[in-house]
């Protein structure tokens, strides 16, 4: 059994409804985005896009929904797959440091894309 310090007491439910509605937010992002390429854009275009404040505050709504929703997909394919059966005893430590490694690297990517999305 997966203990509740690495899932930091979340219950499955939260889990599968954080995955459904960060999906949600993450197509109608994609879908925007979409449907103003379809439109035929340049650059300038595109930077008056980005410039808009329900743009940016969008984008970054997206972003953090990127972040949670690989979250919760990276810590339940890692939980599933690095287990004491499988990796012996050092099981649980490698499952730690993954986890951590991916942690690491999801916030730096939410905070490097928070600075490219407003400048800083």
């Amino acid at each position: 059994m997966v203990t509740a310090v690495t899932s930091m007491g979340r219950s499955g439910l939260y889990d599968w409804l954080m995955q459904r509605v960060t999906a949600v937010i993450l197509l109608a992002y994609f879908l925007v985005v979409g449907f103003v390429l379809l439109g035929g854009v340049d650059y300038a275009a595109w930077k008056e896009l980005y410039s808009q404040t329900w743009m940016r505050v969008f984008s970054l709504l997206a972003l953090f929904s990127l972040g949670i929703h690989a979250w919760v997909g990276l810590w339940a394919v890692v939980t599933d797959y690095l287990t004491e059966r499988l990796m012996g005893t050092t099981g649980n430590v490698l499952r730690l440091l993954v986890q951590v490694a991916c942690a690491i690297i999801m916030f730096t990517y939410v905070v490097w894309g928070i600075q490219i999305l407003w400048g800083f």
